[in-house]
């Protein structure tokens, strides 16, 4: 079992311990996402972007499928702070590596 112990700070001021308990964890990757709301709670869909295999070659327009394999439900309070949290994340990344393009391109070769 991995357990880990986090120190959060409540509404309140006071220290919460956290525990975390993964046993149940699975991991995914996502290259796409979609994202609904509920007059109260966030719907996030996670999935791939892949070109569409059931068009026949040749054929216009090309298409490209989102193939949904998880959704994440939470309430607008837990999503402003999932944001916040990835913005963060984000900035401290494009510090030390630079600026993340949103379109992304080839790769330079290092």
């Amino acid at each position: 079992m991995s357990q880990e112990n986090q120190t959060q700070t409540s509404e309140q001021g006071q220290q919460i311990q956290v525990m975390l308990d993964e046993r149940e964890m699975k991991i995914v990757y996502a290259n796409a996402y979609r994202i609904h709301t509920a007059p109260e709670e966030v719907v996030i869909d996670l999935g791939f972007n892949m070109p569409n295999p059931n068009v026949q070659p040749g054929q216009a327009p090309q298409q490209m499928l989102f193939r949904v394999t998880d959704r994440v439900i939470m309430g607008y309070a837990n999503a402003k702070r999932l944001a916040l949290s990835l913005q963060q994340l984000v900035k401290r990344y494009e510090q030390q590596f630079g600026e993340i393009p949103l379109q992304p391109g080839p790769r330079a070769a290092k």
